[in-house]
């Protein structure tokens, strides 16, 4: 039994499955647009959580954020499960899938055989549609791939279930209903003030610009006080988070503005067309220090390419950054 869905291919997994989710149920997003409505631009720093073993960076909200907060923002039932019993967790997805419910599911990429080998380590954020089920194998959308794939039944359970930091427990989710006309202004304020507030505002100092500044001090003085090799295992972790993870540049901040440009045309609003272009000109900035980065990690950086130099530019797109969020709140 297979579910009518169309697959749509996507730049970043969680916005695509919530875009191609909602296509499926009459609502038309564009994946930058959902990103937006979403907030989930973002930025944090957690030295305590570990991803292979090297402190987790993250440029965008915390997996399943873009979901909920466009569920709440367009006004859409959306049901949410987490299991510890595999079987149980296998089940209850057969069962809506029987329904003729598309379902979004959390997974570990490691475990999803389809990926290629260069591309597979062990990242519990990954989220996909599973959209039918012939005998043991399961009809899937990932979003990042340009066509539907397949998967068995043991390798998506494995994948449901991986272990390590961050796992998924089995997370699924499907909507239930959507209204029946979305406030797409509305919307489009209440994601731009969740993510400004919390890039201006958060009490944390791992978070939003303040999580900025506190990374750059620490990057400055990583190989004194980790060692070179340590320093570069931890920058390289940082650059693949922003530039693989993220949108393959810029740590989601292209994909905002983008955001914003639609924003701009939807409420015909210079001032959102101005603020993306800057935007993209911090991504730009951004960009730089991934090249930087890179650029040391592969033993091919000059004498002036310096960790030092790299926190500056950080500082640089923190400061940046703190200039739009400010006129994002006064203009909406």
């Amino acid at each position: 039994m297979e579910i009518d869905f169309k697959h749509s291919q996507t730049a970043h997994c969680e916005s695509g499955v919530l875009s191609n989710l909602l296509a499926h149920h009459g609502i038309h997003l564009s994946e930058a647009m959902a990103f937006g409505i979403g907030a989930g631009l973002f930025f944090a720093y957690v030295p305590f959580i570990r991803v292979n073993n090297l402190p987790l960076t993250t440029f965008r909200s915390a997996t399943g954020d873009i979901i909920r907060k466009n569920a709440k923002h367009l006004g859409v039932h959306l049901v949410r499960y987490r299991f510890k019993d595999p079987e149980e967790a296998m089940d209850a997805l057969d069962r809506k899938l029987a329904q003729g419910v598309p379902v979004g599911c959390q997974t570990g990429g490691y475990w999803l055989p389809y990926f290629p080998e260069a591309y597979r380590f062990h990242f519990n954020m990954h989220n996909l549609v599973v959209y039918g089920r012939t005998g043991n194998e399961y009809a899937v959308s990932d979003p990042i791939f340009p066509e539907p794939v397949t998967i068995s039944r043991k390798d998506l359970k494995k994948a449901r279930f991986a272990q390590g930091a961050l796992a998924p427990k089995g997370r699924m989710y499907f909507i239930q209903s959507v209204p029946d006309e979305v406030d797409l202004a509305g919307s489009i304020h209440a994601g731009i003030r969740k993510a400004s507030r919390l890039m201006l505002k958060s009490p944390l100092p791992i978070i939003g610009i303040k999580g900025m500044h506190f990374l750059a001090n620490r990057l400055a003085g990583w190989p004194r006080k980790l060692g070179r090799e340590r320093a570069l295992l931890c920058l390289g972790q940082v650059i693949r988070m922003q530039e693989e993870i993220g949108t393959g540049g810029g740590g989601f901040r292209f994909m905002y503005s983008a955001f914003l440009q639609e924003a701009a045309q939807v409420m015909d609003d210079g001032a959102l067309a101005r603020l993306s272009r800057e935007l993209t000109r911090v991504g730009d900035r951004w960009r730089e220090f991934a090249v930087l980065g890179a650029r040391n990690c592969k033993g091919r950086a000059s004498t002036r390419e310096t960790f030092p130099v790299m926190a500056e530019i950080m500082q640089d797109c923190a400061e940046r950054e703190r200039a739009i969020y400010r006129d994002l709140l006064a203009t909406v």
